[in-house]
């Protein structure tokens, strides 16, 4: 495996056996918040999927912005690691759909 061409999880899988710290458990590691906050579910559609019909072309734009809106920000904020999620959790999304043009 490459650095270059590794997959996040694949990173996170080679970081965390080349790890010479005690085990750790993240306090942030609660994925709901990132994955399908609650809030983003309430009608029948989730809120992602409803942007992605509604900006067409500009889906890939939003999801960038959304990228560079939580790796600016989580430096300020009480829970950075979710707001580092969250921009991953958007890379991971504008990946997929760079793949399936």
């Amino acid at each position: 495996m490459s650095l270059d061409n590794a997959t996040p999880s694949e990173w996170d899988k080679m970081s965390k056996k080349h790890a010479q710290v005690e085990q750790y458990t993240d306090p942030y590691d609660i994925q709901v918040n990132v994955e399908q906050p609650p809030h983003y579910n309430q009608g029948a559609i989730e809120c992602i999927d409803y942007l992605k019909d509604s900006l067409g072309e500009g889906f890939t734009d939003y999801l960038e912005g959304s990228i560079k809106k939580y790796l600016h920000r989580f430096r300020y904020k009480k829970k950075p690691i979710e707001d580092l999620r969250k921009a991953r959790w958007y890379l991971e999304r504008l990946i997929k759909e760079e793949l399936n043009k």
